[in-house]
């Protein structure tokens, strides 16, 4: 894993025992790049860092538990999407519909690695700018200011006949491209933002 360390089970045992140089080797590899993914996740800089340092001293707690064996970096990436779900949960009651996308994102991030998220989170961000203006603004508007449909269309100055018409068109086009993931990543890229943790 780096020039300290011959592999990560050499890392794992020194990590296990208590070491000071294995916490030192964790912080100086991860903490960067676990705070990127913990602010693509809830778009706040401070939590990003109070999410980071509760999964490290999670760790440190439980170390003397973790297996030689298995992949320690998908397990901090994992143990960072937990802690943001942790927090999401303390700050408001999460309803029915919105616990269903938390478990599609789960799914979502036990199956890909971080560049994979990045990657499906651009991509989504990529083909909602290409969707056609009208369609855009519309979606845009219910999924990022968190308009109703009633009020999107009193704004626009069209019926909610069009309204429902753009947003439909829109989770189609979207689907076309993201498959089943879609809904887990439009909430990922806007509900938790809308509604609790920034």
């Amino acid at each position: 894993m780096s020039t300290i360390f011959i592999n990560q089970i050499s890392f794992l045992k020194s990590l296990k025992k208590g070491e000071s140089k294995a916490y030192t080797f964790l912080v100086e590899t991860y903490h960067h790049k676990l705070c990127l993914y913990a602010f693509s996740l809830i778009n706040d800089h401070d939590l990003s860092e109070d999410i980071v340092q509760n999964v490290f001293i999670r760790i440190w707690k439980t170390r003397q538990k973790l297996k030689d064996d298995f992949n320690f970096k998908s397990y901090l990436y994992k143990s960072v999407y937990n802690e943001f779900i942790d927090q999401y949960r303390k700050q408001k009651n999460v309803l029915a519909l919105e616990k269903k996308h938390i478990d599609a994102l789960s799914f979502i991030v036990e199956e890909e690695d971080e560049k994979s998220l990045e990657r499906l989170i651009k991509l989504v961000k990529k083909e909602i700018q290409k969707l056609p203006p009208k369609c855009k603004q519309t979606f845009l508007l219910s999924k990022h200011e968190g308009l109703t449909n009633i009020e999107i269309a009193d704004y626009l100055n069209i019926s909610i006949k069009s309204v429902e018409g753009h947003m439909t068109k829109a989770f189609s086009i979207l689907k076309k491209t993201l498959g089943d993931k879609v809904n887990g990543l439009l909430f990922l890229l806007f509900s938790v933002k809308n509604k609790g943790v920034v």
